[in-house]
């Protein structure tokens, strides 16, 4: 089991000080929405350097000395920032954050920054969305399990992202089930000319009903692959064909497409 680093709480206002990272940050926004009642049903929050750098370069500046600055500090400015550009006035749209398994401790005591900012902006808990990526290896899946539970009982969604395409799949679906699954752009792209990729997700749909869990499909580029999946059930769709991921702005997106 990896060594963590001794732990240390952080309120909102340390959080948002981004010289002791030694990098500065910003977010985009991209929908994620039912293409069925065209609404939007969640806004996730993506990292962005403020000059306009990649998600992977910011990535690349997390080590494991600003791990958990940095994971504390991106939920804090996810939950300002969609505050402050209005997703709270948008009728039962959720915040989608990325969070870092690897960097949360204690998730009882983690979290405290995270209701503060909730709190500081009148963001109601359960508008709240975590995603763990299945792209990141997860060094105790014991402790994750423990942070999905917390966040449960304080009241949060929780979610697995790029499921399908990383290091655990089903044995971790086996282990805890979260509230939603967002099935990867790898099993969703071309799934209308591809009868394997169609199996598969018909797969996973049939054990996210058996689980009760929520289906995202991510990663949708075309009428024919948002069609296809419309037709095996899913309704929330994210992905270019509706909006791209925008700074200070939530993208309204192009949702009604016939």
């Amino acid at each position: 089991m990896t060594k963590r680093p001794p732990f240390q709480s952080l309120g909102c206002a340390e959080c948002r000080n981004h010289e002791a990272l030694g990098f500065d940050f910003t977010m985009a926004f991209q929908p994620i929405f039912n293409v069925r009642t065209h609404a939007a049903f969640a806004y996730e929050a993506l990292v962005r350097g403020v000059n306009g750098e990649s998600a992977g370069y910011i990535l690349g500046l997390v080590n494991d000395s600003n791990r958990y600055r940095f994971d504390q500090a991106c939920r804090v400015k996810a939950i300002e920032e969609a505050a402050r550009l209005g997703l709270l006035d948008i009728p039962d749209c959720l915040l989608s954050i990325n969070f870092l398994p690897n960097a949360v401790y204690r998730p009882e005591t983690c979290i405290r920054a995270t209701l503060e900012a909730a709190r500081l902006t009148h963001f109601p808990p359960e508008r709240l969305m975590f995603e763990v990526t299945e792209g990141e290896k997860v060094v105790d899946p014991e402790h994750l399990k423990s942070i999905f539970v917390e966040y449960e009982r304080q009241g949060f969604i929780t979610a697995v992202d790029d499921f399908g395409a990383g290091y655990s799949g089903l044995n971790l679906l086996a282990m805890f089930q979260p509230q939603v699954l967002k099935i990867d752009m790898a099993l969703t792209r071309g799934i209308d000319r591809d009868s394997v990729r169609q199996a598969i997700v018909e797969g996973i749909i049939l054990v996210a009903r058996r689980l009760n869990i929520l289906v995202i499909a991510e990663g949708v580029e075309t009428r024919e692959e948002s069609s296809t999946l419309l037709g095996m059930g899913i309704e929330l769709m994210q992905g270019y064909l509706y909006a791209r991921p925008e700074v200070g702005h939530l993208p309204a997106g192009c949702f009604d497409l016939g």
